[in-house]
């Protein structure tokens, strides 16, 4: 630039690629590679999961269960909960251990010892590339073909044998919207019925439950008690009048109406002297 013989670069000589939308690969490997992650690793610690000691929420996310108890008990915890840590853990919507599932994984080992989960039913390993599923409340994870298979005959847990309904079996880590919408659905009824994520009674609701009646209850006895006021408010008015004067019954009940009678011709006369003033202007 400065007579050296050098020249000033273009744009599209800095830029050799212009700017493109990844391709339906590329967003596929990326949607794997955030899958695995959230199979193997906590999101509130960012520590390895312990198969032997997951739980997992209502939308089928995985956490090892000391991270979430350390959550819910930041005072015991020795090291004081990140902001980060904290706005991870409000996003799980677990505000008791009733909310989370305690998860039994079996888990196998290859033939170079490597340990991992797999399914109990048809052996395949789970993970990002298996889609997998949990039965609620026992907590058995399976492959999602198998327990289709299993479900279309019958509603027992192969394994352990307890009975559930179609919508207790929760898919893992789904990211199907039309999963995410079933599993708030079950929520909302759950909580219909005063029950958490894992079909345990919930002590909040109940106590929601029981301020609203004793909130009903109470505004009945105030609009009763208003009613009684005006009851006795016009019984003392009864109580002023002439009876009230008078100890004599019978001399009460002829004094009154006596008194109505006055009245009775005071209204005529006025009406009469009314219409003699009337005849008059005319």
């Amino acid at each position: 630039m400065g007579n050296d013989g050098g020249s000033i670069p273009k744009r599209r000589e800095l830029v050799r690629e212009a700017a493109r939308l990844p391709t339906s690969s590329e967003l596929k490997a990326t949607a794997l590679e955030s899958l695995t992650h959230a199979w193997t690793t906590c999101p509130l610690s960012d520590a390895p999961l312990d198969f032997s000691n997951v739980v997992s929420d209502w939308r089928g996310r995985l956490y090892n269960y000391e991270s979430v108890l350390q959550c819910l008990m930041p005072s015991s915890s020795e090291t004081p909960l990140s902001e980060t840590q904290q706005a991870e853990f409000a996003r799980t919507g677990i505000k008791s251990l009733k909310d989370a599932v305690k998860l039994k994984i079996t888990t196998r080992k290859d033939e170079k010892g490597r340990e991992f989960a797999a399914c109990p039913v048809s052996m395949k390993e789970l993970g990002a590339a298996t889609k997998s599923v949990y039965v609620v409340p026992c907590g058995h994870v399976f492959a999602e073909v198998a327990m289709k298979e299993i479900s279309d005959t019958e509603k027992q847990c192969p394994e352990c044998s307890e009975s559930f309904e179609e919508r207790d079996v929760i898919p893992i880590l789904s990211t199907d919207e039309a999963d995410i919408e079933k599993l708030a659905k079950r929520v909302d009824e759950l909580k219909t019925l005063g029950l958490t994520h894992s079909l345990k009674k919930d002590k909040g609701a109940g106590k929601k439950k029981r301020k609203a009646e004793d909130a009903k209850e109470n505004g009945t006895t105030r609009e009763a008690q208003k009613t009684k006021d005006k009851d006795t408010n016009k019984s003392k008015e009864d109580k002023n009048g002439i009876s009230s004067r008078i100890n004599n019954p019978m001399t009460a009940s002829l004094t009154a109406r006596v008194l109505a009678e006055q009245e009775e011709k005071t209204k005529r006369r006025k009406m009469a002297d009314g219409y003699k003033r009337s005849e008059a202007v005319r």
